[in-house]
């Protein structure tokens, strides 16, 4: 992309800030040059964004119907999946399946409770229960 072309269409996602792109400049050699956003990367952003926000509304409806354990909506709510989660806390993805369930998790020991809230930047306490509502005005 040419120095000129780099989109400077000020998205509401950067928050005022700049990401850094390259570009060729008028001799044709590589420069860093200050982007303020394109509409498209928006339109992505905000897209994943609201399927983030839907999941976690889904997995906070599957916690309160006593389906899954209060770990799968922090999970999302944190803006993680399986994957993630797995590579923030070192446990494997199957046992995180496993302690998704709620008799599982209930029997999970401290030392485990406590990776998982580190990981997801919740205390212990918080991380065994999940907010009355979920705040869907992101969306």
């Amino acid at each position: 992309m040419e120095h000129g072309k780099v989109p400077q269409h000020n998205i509401s996602t950067y928050a005022n800030n700049k990401k850094a792109m390259y570009a060729t400049d008028e001799s044709g050699k590589y420069c860093v040059v200050a982007s303020s956003g394109w509409e498209v990367e928006e339109a992505v952003t905000k897209q994943a964004l609201s399927e983030l926000k839907r999941l976690a509304c889904d997995a906070h409806r599957q916690v309160c119907s006593g389906e899954v354990s209060p770990l799968y909506f922090h999970m999302y709510d944190r803006r993680m999946d399986i994957q993630v989660l797995s590579e923030s806390t070192g446990i494997y993805k199957w046992r995180i399946k496993r302690h998704f369930k709620p008799a599982v998790f209930t029997q999970l020991s401290v030392k485990i409770r406590r990776r998982y809230a580190e990981a997801l930047g919740l205390s212990v306490e918080e991380l065994g229960r999940v907010p009355e509502r979920v705040n869907r005005s992101e969306e």
